[in-house]
């Protein structure tokens, strides 16, 4: 089971904040079920640094031996356009993979969509696989789920981070999240892990909410 959104290279961002605490969210990764980790440190301010980031992950790579272990990002909207898509996409997508796990903004309305539609489709036109992090967090989304049935349409695929059992971070996420379950929207749950604790949330969110023939985590 790959967990493909989580926040485990140490120091790089506000997840993990060194190296012990990545060995014990490893730990916590493979007690609930993890065979492989995609690392996605944040692309937005104030934690972006790429080379740094790329150091963190090839020495926990060093201390983790030959679990799978592939590097990403979160890239953030907003960082994307300011970098340039057509520069950094490539840069930031999954390792070995056509993924790109995008993040939109959580306080964004129905208007912005048109925005985010022309971002999708560049990333699509350049041969990526768009993977919408966390919909449920998102102001537009919980006022009108219909617009994730859009981004859906535009074929992107949809990402649950597994704190919403738990309220989510914000602790307003629970209720749009279990109406695009019952929808049968996501595709995958991944534990959007900052640290050790969020896996109990990972195993919960597997155990309860099940994607029915989509992919757990994967």
């Amino acid at each position: 089971m790959r967990d493909m959104h989580c926040h485990i290279l140490p120091g790089v961002d506000d997840g993990s904040k060194d190296m012990d605490m990545s060995l014990a969210m490893f730990e916590a990764a493979r007690a609930a079920g993890v065979t492989s980790i995609v690392c996605t440190p944040h692309c937005r301010d104030p934690y972006f640094d790429f080379d740094a980031m790329w150091a963190a992950f090839h020495e926990l790579k060093a201390r983790l031996g030959n679990f799978p272990l592939f590097m990403g990002f979160e890239v953030a909207h907003t960082k994307l356009i300011e970098l340039g898509i057509e520069e950094w996409a490539p840069r930031l997508a999954f390792e070995d993979s056509s993924e790109f796990l995008l993040e939109l903004d959580t306080h964004c309305t129905e208007a912005d969509f048109q925005d985010y539609e022309r971002t999708i489709f560049e990333l699509q036109g350049m041969g990526y696989d768009v993977i919408i992090a966390h919909p449920e967090r998102y102001h537009a989304i919980q006022e009108n789920t219909d617009l994730a049935v859009r981004l859906l349409r535009m074929g992107c695929k949809l990402q649950a981070s597994a704190d919403f059992v738990a309220g989510g971070r914000l602790g307003k996420e629970k209720k749009p999240a279990k109406k695009l379950f019952d929808q049968m929207l996501y595709h995958y749950i991944a534990s959007d892990a900052h640290r050790p604790e969020h896996y109990a949330y990972l195993a919960s969110a597997l155990r309860d909410y099940p994607l029915r023939g989509k992919h757990l985590a994967l």
